[in-house]
């Protein structure tokens, strides 16, 4: 099976699969290298440590044993031979020597020979494992020398007392006879320790041999492992990225399509939410509409009271003239003066008539103007109702404000509220009041109105700005007074109006349940329209 058939293959496992498997052998193989390194470190310094243990002190040992026979104990005797020492001086020289010597010999046997210095089992596997046709150390050579040393190391020291006790029977020639043939037996033991040191070197560089044979078949893993991990760190991300530009490409066209789709939904819904937005306009103009022909019943009201009493007048006058005319007493003087009287409350009449014209003209002009003469007019435009139903009014401005706006929108918002008040005033006895307080703040013109008609119903006061929304019966009102007085405020004047429920001191010094609505409006001025 070639590259391109494998990478095939393995681009038809599913991608999750393929994601797990990458992990997997990064992991897995980060986890072999890392045990392997370990292992090899370990190995090698296992080793180091027993060839040092097991083979290079023993060597040292059997050095100083050497050196210790010739020096220690040949040359002391020679020193006697020639009387450069004593007898009794080289005696303790030579007791030293020969418990050095049982020391080291000792010890080198229990190395060798034991079993006190033995490989760890992780290198006794790995070279089990690395190196199985490895041939059995042969320790018969070595045990023969052992023996040899043993039986020479015995006569020596049986030699040595020997020449003690001939010095000590004054018995030099013998004694010194025997010296010279010591250096023979000297010389041959450490014949055989140089035999045991060769013996161990052997050892030691075929073991040597043997660490570095498993040290350099770990490498040989260690580096496969290295490269299979990247090689198939390398194949994996390679299809993984191929998956990622393919999963890239169709999200693109996706997202290509679905933009397509939005941008045609986007023209769909510009198209409607303006066709909506005109609606809603349309109907605005419409409520609005209606909301001053609900209006215009109490203006005509308040028109009809205005003109009674003139026009009463104004026939009276006429019947004088009548009367004067029976009793033949009209002259020149009577009808200029009964002419003007006439005149007089004729332009009453059209005053008063151009007052509610202007009020219910449409006027989308900004002017400049001040907010007491718009609040009186509103006032004025609702005098008659409000004396009909004996409510007094107190109206308190501390300085005079103006500002730049609407003014008869403005005024139409005020003479809403008001009738709303009016409207629940008209069932209360006595003390009907309502107050108006204007004042001016850092950058708002705030409008207080106050009646103390006992509040708005907490379940009603959430819904009285929605339009036709009322409390009257349907023949009274239309709902639209409030919700018009807020579209008033809020989109052509950029304020906020709101009503609550408060306790307030109307007249006396008695907390009275109020409703209040409070208007605030920007100070607008005339130069930044």
């Amino acid at each position: 099976m070639n590259l391109k058939n494998l990478l095939k293959l393995i681009d038809k496992i599913p991608f999750r699969y393929k994601t797990s498997f990458l992990l997997f052998i990064i992991t897995g193989g980060m986890i072999s290298i890392i045990l392997l390194s370990q292992v090899s470190i370990y190995t090698v310094k296992n080793d180091f440590d027993f060839l040092l243990e097991k083979r290079t002190k023993p060597i040292i040992k059997l050095e100083r044993i050497k050196d210790t026979f010739t020096i220690n104990i040949y040359d002391t005797l020679s020193d006697i031979k020639n009387k450069n020492i004593s007898v009794t001086q080289s005696r303790d020289v030579i007791l030293l020597a020969q418990q050095l010597i049982h020391k080291n010999w000792t010890s080198y046997k229990s190395t060798n020979i034991h079993s006190d210095y033995k490989a760890y089992f992780i290198t006794k596997i790995m070279k089990d494992l690395l190196l199985p046709s490895t041939v059995p150390e042969d320790k018969r050579l070595q045990t023969s020398i052992i023996q040899n040393i043993d039986k020479k190391t015995i006569l020596i020291n049986r030699k040595v007392n020997h020449i003690y006790i001939l010095f000590k029977q004054k018995k030099e020639k013998k004694a010194i006879k025997l010296i010279n043939k010591l250096y023979y037996d000297i010389n041959s033991i450490n014949i055989y320790l140089t035999n045991l040191t060769a013996y161990d070197l052997n050892l030691a560089i075929q073991e040597k041999l043997n660490t570095q044979k498993v040290f350099n078949t770990l490498s040989l893993i260690l580096n496969i492992s290295i490269l299979f991990v990247f090689f198939f760190s390398i194949l994996l991300t390679i299809i993984i990225t191929n998956n990622f530009k393919r999963t890239h490409h169709l999200l693109k066209d996706v997202v290509s399509s679905k933009t397509q789709e939005l941008q045609k939904l986007n023209e769909s819904l510009e198209k409607r939410i303006k066709d909506e937005v005109n609606n809603s306009r349309k109907k605005d103009m419409i409520m609005f509409q209606q909301a001053r022909l609900a209006s215009l019943g109490e203006m005509i009201a308040n028109i009809a009271h205005q003109w009674r009493q003139p026009l009463s007048s104004i026939m009276m006058i006429v019947q004088s003239f009548q009367t004067k005319m029976s009793l033949g007493k009209l002259n020149q003087e009577f009808v200029d003066r009964k002419v003007q009287d006439a005149m007089l409350l004729s332009n009453n009449m059209s005053n008063t008539l151009e007052d509610f014209q202007n009020f219910f003209k449409p006027n989308k002009d900004k002017t400049l103007f001040y907010l007491k003469d718009c609040i009186n007019n509103s006032l004025e435009l609702s005098k008659y109702f409000l004396e009909q139903e004996r409510i007094q009014v107190s109206f308190i401005i501390k300085n005079s404000i103006k500002t730049y706006g609407f003014y008869n929108e403005l005024s139409h918002v005020i003479l809403n509220i008001i009738s709303n008040s009016k409207d629940v005033l008209k069932d209360k006895k006595d003390n009907k009041l309502i107050k108006i307080i204007l004042k001016e703040s850092e950058d708002h013109i705030i409008i207080r109105i106050y009646d103390n008609g006992g509040g708005v119903n907490k379940e009603v006061l959430p819904q009285i700005f929605e339009p036709y929304y009322t409390t009257k019966y349907k023949s009274a009102g239309t709902g639209l007074g409030l919700y018009m007085s807020k579209q008033i405020i809020e989109k052509h004047m950029n304020g906020s109006i709101k009503c609550k429920n408060v306790q307030h001191n109307m007249k006396d010094q008695v907390l009275e349940a109020c409703a209040l609505f409070i208007i605030k409006i920007p100070i607008l001025k005339a130069n930044n329209g």
